[in-house]
């Protein structure tokens, strides 16, 4: 698992990215945490910048890239 940085949003509480899995480890608020994978590095960047990073999982992560709960 990547080391994971807190974020500030309503419903993520942290976030890593694994460059050589291209993996993306996003943790909510709940405590479940979800592995996104192959995730360009690019896509990780736009996440990070992203105002609002629940809406960029909904409408970038979980429709684009294959999932698992970690």
């Amino acid at each position: 698992m990547p080391r994971m940085q807190s974020v500030e949003s309503s419903c993520v509480a942290a976030a890593g990215y694994e460059r050589g899995s291209e993996e993306v480890h996003v943790e909510f608020v709940d405590g479940d945490t979800y592995a996104y994978a192959p995730v360009p590095h690019v896509i990780w960047r736009a996440f990070q910048a992203a105002d609002s990073k629940g809406r960029f999982v909904n409408a970038v992560l979980k429709p684009n890239f294959p999932y698992r709960r970690v």
